[in-house]
């Protein structure tokens, strides 16, 4: 596994995770393109879409739905990490658990986060996201 790409994509997760806008902007691209299969089935352009949605959160003390910090974790699953020079692919299964009163719920969705190194720093250019369940044609 590429370490350098791994340490990179979980500092750019746990921004997101934190609800860290400052580190969000260190680690993606200005010109993001993303597929967010759960909110529209078009592409999302640019960096407002997960700033509102950091800031919501943040001023809540949340973060992807928990009540509180400290009770939501996330893991990647089948981590697949593909670089050619400066450029590289990260494909896995994003795991994210919550503590609940009645336990811990876990949703899944297959993600693929595009980087790219720019002006010698690596930043997300594209993410894209889909369901982690099985296709209907599938009995």
């Amino acid at each position: 596994m590429d370490q350098e790409i791994h340490e990179f994509l979980l500092k750019h997760l746990d921004g997101i995770m934190n609800n860290d806008i400052a580190s969000y902007h260190e680690t993606t691209a200005k010109d993001l393109t993303l597929y967010e299969w759960w909110v529209t089935p078009h592409r999302l352009d640019g960096l407002p879409f997960h700033e509102f949605m950091m800031t919501s959160n943040a001023s809540r003390g949340s973060v992807f739905g928990a009540e509180e910090k400290g009770k939501t974790r996330y893991d990647l699953s089948n981590l697949l990490i593909q670089r050619y020079s400066d450029t590289a692919i990260a494909s896995y299964t994003l795991l994210i658990s919550t503590a609940l009163p009645e336990g811990v719920k876990v949703a899944a969705h297959n993600e693929s986060r595009v980087m790219v190194k720019l002006d010698g720093a690596w930043k997300v250019v594209h993410v894209h996201k889909s369901p982690a369940f099985s296709a209907p044609h599938v009995g």
